[in-house]
């Protein structure tokens, strides 16, 4: 496990170099990962407007903010994304709002279909769900927690409207915009901040 996360770190980039290659992708038709089909490519369209919202809007709440200003040892915050992915808009942007407010958390990110090896290490119930965030021990890179795909609650929606409708279509994603939207990123930080105690 430990090579593994080692190299994963050395291959990672930025949110800022993140952010750029969503910005790019959005801009030329393109999207990140395996599956390149017209879908994806919208995702990616969709994400940039929404991820870009989210980075002028978000605010860290005052109990996260003190608790994270506080932090007594250095983290490193390992995020599995891909450009089309809806949940990844909508989170990441949240992580990188409470890692900007320590110098003691070093945010990297990774595309999870070229890092399959680490992705494996971080299934959800047996699937590549992301976005994972993976907290490291920034001295010994342990894995001190992980979180994701998404939130408790956003979860629970996505839960109930499998029971209900059989499967996940576009009113159940338009329901979980709606449902992020609401919660302002509020639940995201509340849960990862917990797993740090």
């Amino acid at each position: 496990m430990n090579s593994i996360i080692n190299s994963s770190i050395t291959h990672s980039i930025s949110y800022q170099e993140y952010r750029n290659l969503v910005v790019q992708y959005a801009a030329e038709g393109k999207t990140s990962g395996n599956t390149q089909t017209e879908d994806y490519i919208n995702y990616t369209k969709l994400n940039e407007s929404r991820m870009h919202r989210l980075d002028k809007t978000l605010q860290v709440i005052d109990e996260v903010k003190e608790y994270i200003e506080n932090l007594q040892k250095p983290y490193t915050w390992l995020v599995l994304a891909e450009t089309w992915c809806g949940d990844a808009a909508q989170v990441i942007p949240v992580i990188n709002k409470m890692a900007s407010v320590s110098d003691k958390i070093d945010l990297r990110i990774l595309l999870r279909d070229d890092n399959e090896a680490l992705m494996n290490l971080f299934l959800t119930n047996g699937t590549k769900s992301i976005p994972k965030l993976i907290m490291l021990d920034k001295e010994t890179n342990e894995v001190i927690a992980d979180f994701g795909p998404r939130p408790k609650g956003a979860k629970q929606l996505i839960i109930d409207y499998k029971a209900t409708h059989g499967m996940v279509d576009e009113t159940a994603k338009i329901e979980l915009q709606k449902w992020y939207l609401a919660d302002k990123g509020i639940s995201i930080q509340k849960e990862i901040v917990a797993l740090m105690k």
